[in-house]
C-alpha cells in the first residue's frame, strides 16, 4: 500500500519509485555523508525533468497541475530512499507560495518547479518586521532552524509584525545563511538571520497565515515519514524471514512477529491520516491536518528504533542505513514541533466541535441509479414495525452484497448508494445480531431449503441466532474443538461442550461446529450443524460476566440429535463453512462500538458535560483517543475506495480490523479518567454518566477476545501482510 489509492497514484509511484532505484543508488545517499559542504546532489536536475518539483503547482506557473496528494505520492516515495538533497523543502516552499496570493506566486513558482530555484521554509523563529510611512516592511532577526536553506534561492519566513505574523519569500543573498550540523547526514539544517533587510512589495505572500503554512509543513513532512516508516517496515520484515537464530527466523518468534506488524499498524494509519489531510478543507483541513502530524512523525520514529531493534547489532553500525532512517525520523518530528503540540491542536478542535465526515464523491453516472434506490426505499419508509422490515429483507437491502435472493448482488458503489439512501430516509436496518453472521454461510453452502426456511425471518430480525463453536479447550485455536457428531440413522447426536455463547439464553437456533471424523486431520473432519436450541438434551446456562450481566452462557449437549437436513456444507468440511462465518463475524465486530456506547462523539459528549476546562494530561489523553478513532475512520474509507476501484484493500483492512477491536476499549478508559473519584460509581448504566462509563470501560475489555484475539490477529497480520514464517507446529 502507498498513501494513493487510484490507478494513477499506483502508477506514479511506480514511475517515482523505478526512477529513484535508477537515480537516487545507495553511493548517492552516501555520498552525502561524507561532504564538506552540501549540495545539490547530482540527480537534481533529472528530478526536475521528470516534473516531480511540480506536481502540484497549476500549469499557469508552469507545473503539472495536479494536487498536493500527488506531490505527497512522489515524496513517500523518494523518503524511501531517505534521499538526499533539496526536494522536499522546494516542494515545501511552493507549496506554501501557492497558498498565498499576490505577485510572489508568478515569480517564483515557475523556478521552484523547473528546479532552476531551490526554496526552504522556517516554520518558526523570532524575526520581527516594521513598516515606514510608505508601508515598506524591514526585517531583522533569526528564524529556526531551517531545512534546505543552505541550497535555497528563496527562503519563505514568518515575521512578527504590529499586523500579527505575516509571511515573506526573501532571496537567498538578501539574509546571512549559516549551516549547522545536522542530525540528519544527509540532509542539512541552516540558520537564517535578517538584519533590516528591506522587504520588496512582490515578495509579501498576502493573505498567507502560520496555519496555512503548517497544515502543509504536516502533510508533506508527514509524508515523507511514512515513505521513512515504509523503508523500516519493510527492510526489517525482510531481514527476519532470513536471519536464524535458535534454530529458524527470528520472524517465526511471536516477539518480533508481533513488533514488525505493530510497526505495520503505525505505518498504515500514519498514511491513512496523511491522505485525508490532502482532501480537507477549510476547518476540517486544520483538523486533519493536526492528526497527520501527531501520527506521522510519530509513526516513523516508531518504525526506526523497532527496525534497528530487529536488525540487533548490524542495525547499529555506521555502515546499516538503519540509523540514517532514524535519523531523518527524528529530524522530521523535530522540525514539525512537539507530537504534544499537534495534540493539543486536535484536542482544540474536537472539544470545539470540528469534525471530518469521511465522505465519498461518487461518479455523476451513479446519480440514476441513485435515484431508482431511493423510490424504492421510500416505499419501503412508510411502512412501520415488523412489515418493514420484512419488505427491507425481501428487496435485499439488509445484506445487499449477496446474491439474490437473499441479498441484490450488490456492487461497491451499489452498497454505498443503499447506505447512505437509507440514512437519509432514517430507515433503520434489523438488528440481526449474531444472524449477521449466519446469514452469509448459508447463503454459499445451505441447501435451497435451508435458505427458504431460515433466511427470511432472520434478515428480518425475527429469528435469532447464536454461535456454538468456542469450546473450554478451543478458543482461538478454534480448530482444535472436541465436541463429537456420531451419525445415526436419519441424523447426528452431538455430545460435548460449547463457551462464551451470546445471546444462547434467548436464542431459537444455533450454528455448530463439531467434530465428525476425528481421524482426519485438524482442519477435516468437521461438520457445520444447525442446532434448535429447544431441542432435548440442549443445557444453557449463563455466564455473569464482569458487568454483571449475562450475555455469555455455557452450553451442554448430551445426545442432541440433529437431522441430516440440518448440516451446512458437506460432511467433514464444515471449516470451510466456519470461516465463511469467521470473516463475516471479525468484520460485523469491527464496524463500530460492538454495542458499548463507546465512540469518540460520546467521549467528547461527556468532556463538554464536565463542567471544567480539561488539564494539560487529559487533552493530551483524549487527542489521542480521538487521533487513533480518526485514522480507523480513513482507513475505513480507503477500504470502501479500494473496492469501489476493484482492487483488494490490502493492508488497510487489516489494520482497521485490529484497531477497531481495542479502539472502543480506549476511548471508554479515556472517559473514566475524565470522571476523576466519581469513577468509583457502580457500573451501572443508570447511574448518570459515572454508571454508563464504567460499564463501558468493563464491557469493552471482551471485544480484543471475541473480536478476534489481538495477539492472533498479530500473527495474520504478520504472516498475511508481511509474509513472515508461521509459528511451528506443535511438537516440531
Amino acid at each position: 500500500m502507498a498513501i494513493g489509492l487510484s490507478e494513477e497514484h499506483e502508477a506514479l509511484r511506480e514511475s517515482v519509485s523505478g526512477w529513484a532505484e535508477r537515480n537516487v543508488r545507495p553511493e548517492a545517499v552516501r555520498s552525502a555523508l561524507g561532504a564538506e559542504a552540501e549540495e545539490r546532489p547530482a540527480f537534481w536536475p533529472g528530478l526536475a525533468g521528470q516534473g516531480l518539483l511540480g506536481l502540484h503547482v497549476p500549469e499557469e506557473f508552469g507545473g503539472g497541475g495536479f494536487g498536493l496528494l500527488e506531490t505527497a505520492v512522489a515524496v513517500e516515495a523518494l523518503g524511501e530512499r531517505v534521499a538526499p538533497g533539496p526536494y522536499v523543502p522546494t516542494v515545501l516552499a511552493s507549496a506554501v507560495i501557492l497558498s498565498s496570493d499576490g505577485k510572489a506566486r508568478a515569480e517564483l513558482l515557475p523556478g521552484l518547479a523547473d528546479g532552476s530555484l531551490t526554496g526552504a521554509v522556517a516554520l518558526g523563529g523570532s524575526l520581527t518586521g516594521t513598516r515606514s510611512d510608505d508601508g515598506v516592511l524591514t526585517v531583522s532577526g533569526t528564524a529556526d532552524l531551517v531545512l534546505g536553506a543552505a541550497l535555497a534561492d528563496v527562503l519563505v519566513l514568518p515575521v512578527s509584525t504590529d499586523r500579527g505574523e505575516e509571511w515573506v519569500a526573501l532571496s537567498r543573498d538578501a539574509v546571512t545563511v549559516t549551516p549547522v550540523r545536522s542530525l540528519d547526514l544527509t540532509r542539512g539544517v541552516a540558520e537564517v538571520e535578517a538584519d533590516a533587510v528591506t522587504v520588496p512589495g512582490e515578495r509579501l505572500l498576502d493573505g498567507l497565515t502560520g496555519q496555512d503554512v503548517r497544515n502543509t509543513a504536516a502533510i508533506l513532512l508527514g509524508a515523507e515519514a511514512t515513505g521513512v516508516a515504509a523503508w523500516c517496515v519493510r527492510a526489517a520484515a525482510e531481514y527476519a524471514k532470513v536471519r536464524v537464530q535458535f534454530g529458524r527466523p527470528i520472524g517465526q518468534f511471536q516477539g518480533v512477529k508481533h513488533k514488525a506488524a505493530r510497526m505495520l499498524v503505525a505505518l498504515e494509519q500514519a498514511r491513512a491520516t496523511v491522505w485525508d489531510a490532502t482532501r480537507a478543507t477549510g476547518d476540517e483541513l486544520g483538523y486533519a491536518a493536526a492528526v497527520a502530524g501527531v501520527m506521522a512523525p510519530d509513526a516513523a520514529v516508531r518504525c526506526a528504533k523497532d527496525a534497528i531493534q530487529i536488525f540487533g547489532g548490524i542495525g547499529y553500525t555506521f555502515e546499516h542505513d538503519a540509523h540514517l532512517y532514524y535519523r531523518r525520523a527524528l529530524t522530521l518530528r523535530a522540525l514539525l514541533g512537539p507530537s504534544a503540540a499537534w495534540a493539543r491542536s486536535v484536542a482544540s478542535h474536537a472539544l470545539s466541535g470540528v469534525t471530518r465526515e469521511m465522505r465519498i464523491d461518487l461518479p455523476e453516472e451513479s446519480e440514476a441509479r441513485r435515484a431508482a434506490i431511493r423510490d424504492e426505499i421510500a416505499g419501503i419508509a412508510a411502512l412501520e414495525g415488523k412489515e418493514q422490515k420484512r419488505a427491507l429483507a425481501a428487496k435485499g437491502f439488509v445484506m445487499p452484497h449477496l446474491p439474490a435472493p437473499w441479498g441484490r448482488d450488490a456492487s461497491p458503489l451499489e452498497q454505498v448508494l443503499i447506505h447512505q439512501e437509507l440514512k437519509a430516509a432514517r430507515v433503520r436496518l434489523p438488528q440481526m445480531i449474531i444472524g449477521a453472521w449466519v446469514v452469509p454461510s448459508i447463503a454459499a453452502y445451505g441447501t435451497r431449503e435451508q435458505q427458504e426456511r431460515f433466511l427470511p425471518s432472520t434478515l428480518s430480525g425475527e429469528l435469532i441466532w447464536c454461535q456454538l463453536f468456542s469450546e473450554p479447550g478451543a478458543g482461538s485455536d478454534l480448530a482444535s474443538l472436541q465436541m463429537k457428531a456420531e451419525k445415526v440413522e436419519g441424523g447426528w447426536r452431538l455430545n460435548g461442550q460449547k463457551i462464551w455463547t451470546s445471546v444462547a439464553h434467548v436464542a431459537e437456533w444455533g450454528i455448530c461446529i463439531a467434530r465428525t471424523d476425528p481421524s482426519k486431520p485438524k482442519h477435516d473432519g468437521i461438520t457445520y450443524f444447525l442446532v434448535d436450541m429447544k431441542a432435548p438434551g440442549v443445557t444453557v446456562r449463563p455466564l455473569t460476566e464482569m458487568t454483571g450481566e449475562n450475555l455469555f452462557n455455557e452450553v451442554f449437549f448430551d445426545d442432541v440429535f440433529v437431522p441430516d437436513d440440518l448440516v451446512v456444507g458437506e460432511v467433514d468440511e464444515g471449516w470451510r463453512v466456519a470461516r465463511n462465518t469467521l470473516s463475516n463475524e471479525r468484520v460485523s465486530l469491527s464496524s463500530g462500538s460492538g454495542g458499548t456506547g463507546s465512540s469518540v462523539s460520546d467521549l467528547l459528549g461527556l468532556a463538554s458535560r464536565l463542567g471544567r476546562e480539561l488539564t494539560e494530561a487529559e487533552r493530551l489523553e483524549l487527542a489521542g483517543v480521538v487521533c487513533e478513532g480518526h485514522s480507523i475512520n480513513a482507513l475505513s474509507l480507503r477500504v470502501t475506495l479500494k473496492q469501489l476501484a476493484g482492487s483488494e484493500p490490502g493492508a488497510d483492512a487489516s489494520v482497521r480490523k485490529l484497531l477497531s477491536t481495542s479502539h472502543a476499549q480506549h476511548v471508554s478508559e479515556c472517559a473514566v479518567s475524565l470522571l476523576g473519584t466519581s469513577a468509583v460509581i457502580a457500573a451501572d448504566m443508570k447511574l448518570g454518566d459515572a454508571g454508563y462509563w464504567n460499564r463501558a470501560v468493563l464491557a469493552t475489555r471482551a471485544m480484543t477476545i471475541y473480536g478476534g484475539t489481538t495477539e492472533v490477529q498479530l500473527n495474520i497480520i504478520g504472516e498475511r501482510m508481511l509474509g513472515l514464517p508461521r509459528d511451528p507446529e506443535p511438537g516440531r
